[in-house]
């Protein structure tokens, strides 16, 4: 069974399951889903816990799946905890959480609660995870898109009696807020909490918000690629110079902005050849939110343009490896703004 993160809360005051998985690489949203499993556990009995955190191939199944099948010595009731920091079970694991999921079902005693990290594809496809699945209770947990952002920080300053001001002026608020802890969501969360420490329940006024919220963004050089090909010139610009903040390195930096622009030139070249769109994005390997890109800002790109943003990127390449080339910036960094601003403002564009 498969439950949204925002069901979570309906579903545990329905009833508990004895199966329960959370995999997502937000750590707050994971946390607080667990502390939600937790206290439900412990208002039906589960007063005992155990945590166990597979680590290594080497790790003792063998301690978990006793622990899973036997009763509690000082409660009627436990909570076995199962970390998987890598998600990754192994060999001897993938046997062990079958059988630990065929017992949990309809195991009054235990209730077993599995935490993994962000799963590819294939692994959700495996035995093990599909043992989860059919015995249990499994909640994808997702990081926030920039997008969501200012409307989950809305939500959390209601939780605790606050709000910004109505109209256009709160909107501008929430996205001034948004862009100081963007990719950083444990320290959102702590950011709005000081705003509860410093000022009363109520409304917030832009001045106060932009007192007490410290910058602490954090910025992932893959969402720089969505950025880019959704045509956000300023927050590509605010990711770069956060990038080069934080020590991110301008080899892979320039390596994401390249690979972009080839994938492009390739599809357009496909397209030129009298393949349909989908065809070529298929064969490219493009799918998801990425392909919605590709095939927004496609027809916005000549076959000329992409030539030329192509023959820019193994220009910056040259200076990012330390040589010198005409009319460029000779810092990479400084090239590297360049090449992604001129990417940028080709897929914003319009006919």
């Amino acid at each position: 069974m498969q439950l949204a993160l925002p069901q979570i809360q309906a579903h545990l005051q329905k009833g508990l399951r004895s199966l329960y998985t959370l995999h997502g690489d937000e750590a707050l949203l994971v946390q607080e889903a667990a502390d939600a499993i937790r206290a439900a556990a412990r208002s039906q009995g589960f007063t005992e816990r155990s945590v166990h955190v597979v680590s290594g191939a080497h790790f003792d199944w063998s301690e978990v799946l006793a622990a899973g099948g036997s009763m509690s010595l000082f409660a009627d009731k436990q909570l076995l905890e199962i970390r998987i920091p890598t998600g990754k079970p192994g060999k001897e694991g993938s046997p062990m959480i079958q059988q630990l999921s065929q017992t949990a079902e309809g195991n009054d005693s235990t209730l077993t609660l599995f935490i993994l990290p962000r799963l590819d594809n294939a692994t959700k496809k495996g035995a093990w995870f599909g043992a989860l699945e059919q015995y249990g209770v499994t909640v994808q947990i997702d990081s926030l898109d920039r997008a969501q952002l200012p409307q989950w920080i809305a939500q959390r300053l209601k939780l605790q009696g606050q709000s910004v001001v109505a109209g256009q002026d709160g909107q501008n608020c929430l996205q001034f807020f948004a862009d100081r802890v963007e990719g950083n969501l444990l320290a959102a969360h702590q950011e709005i909490q000081k705003l509860g420490l410093l000022y009363p329940a109520g409304e917030l006024t832009q001045s106060q918000v932009e007192s007490a919220v410290l910058n602490v963004a954090r910025y992932d050089v893959f969402k720089l690629s969505e950025s880019v090909l959704s045509g956000q010139v300023a927050r590509v610009q605010r990711m770069l110079d956060g990038l080069q903040a934080e020590g991110e390195a301008a080899v892979l930096v320039h390596y994401t902005l390249a690979e972009d622009i080839r994938a492009l030139k390739r599809v357009k070249d496909a397209m030129a050849e009298g393949k349909p769109l989908p065809m070529a994005l298929r064969e490219q390997r493009i799918w998801g939110v990425r392909e919605k890109q590709f095939e927004r800002v496609l027809p916005r790109l000549s076959a000329s343009r992409l030539a030329q943003l192509l023959q820019n990127a193994h220009q910056v390449d040259g200076i990012v490896k330390g040589l010198k080339v005409a009319d460029w910036p000779t810092d990479p960094w400084q090239a590297l703004h360049r090449l992604a601003l001129r990417v940028a403002s080709a897929c914003a564009a319009k006919n």
